[in-house]
């Protein structure tokens, strides 16, 4: 049988039948797994692949790192698909100590791209969604994680206006809709 490059996905989705509890530790909106149900063909990037299970809690863990707009585009277009992902807001819980994905990591995660395929004639072949350049500000301790985005609005902009200007002053040609992408921050906290 073919499970796709590791299976993980269909591993999952087996083990997670008579799971009370399915987790996501670490990683990005990727490369992604995919899961049939019922003839229904789920892919998944970001929630777990176990949160086709109803009667299972969803966590993602501290070691995600989460582009929000990617999570809810993500649940909104397997939610067409069928039934499988009815209600997974209320079964699916987020560690607030995860970091945020920002669209200026996934533009440095572009220019990166060119400027190693620049210098060395070659690249990563890295799916240009920020996931590297938010480690990065991770382990830098320059990152904002959700616990920032659900604090206080108005400190959570702050650090984001100066990360942002660091990206900026890092690539000069990198454009940031600083105030465009903070008014759906703030959306997305509501």
């Amino acid at each position: 049988a073919q499970w796709g490059d590791e299976g993980k996905g269909k591993v999952v989705d087996l083990l997670a039948m008579d799971a009370d509890l399915v987790c996501r530790c670490q990683g990005g909106n990727n490369a992604g797994h995919t899961v049939v149900v019922d003839n229904v063909e789920y892919d998944f990037h970001l929630l777990p692949s176990g949160v086709l299970n109803k009667n299972a809690v969803s966590f993602i863990g501290n070691g995600v790192v989460i582009h929000l707009p990617g999570l809810f585009e993500e649940a909104e277009r397997n939610s067409k698909k069928g039934p499988g992902l009815e209600g997974w807001e209320s079964r699916t819980v987020i560690s607030d100590r995860a970091h945020i994905v920002f669209d200026f990591h996934q533009a440095a995660d572009g220019l990166q791209e060119q400027q190693r395929q620049q210098q060395a004639g070659k690249n990563l072949g890295t799916t240009k969604k920020g996931i590297g350049p938010v480690y990065s500000s991770k382990a830098a301790r320059t990152g904002l994680r959700i616990c920032d985005l659900l604090a206080d609005f108005q400190e959570f902009s702050k650090k984001f206006r100066v990360l942002a200007a660091q990206y900026q002053a890092m690539y000069p040609t990198l454009n940031i809709d600083t105030e465009g992408e903070l008014q759906q921050l703030k959306v997305s906290a509501e």
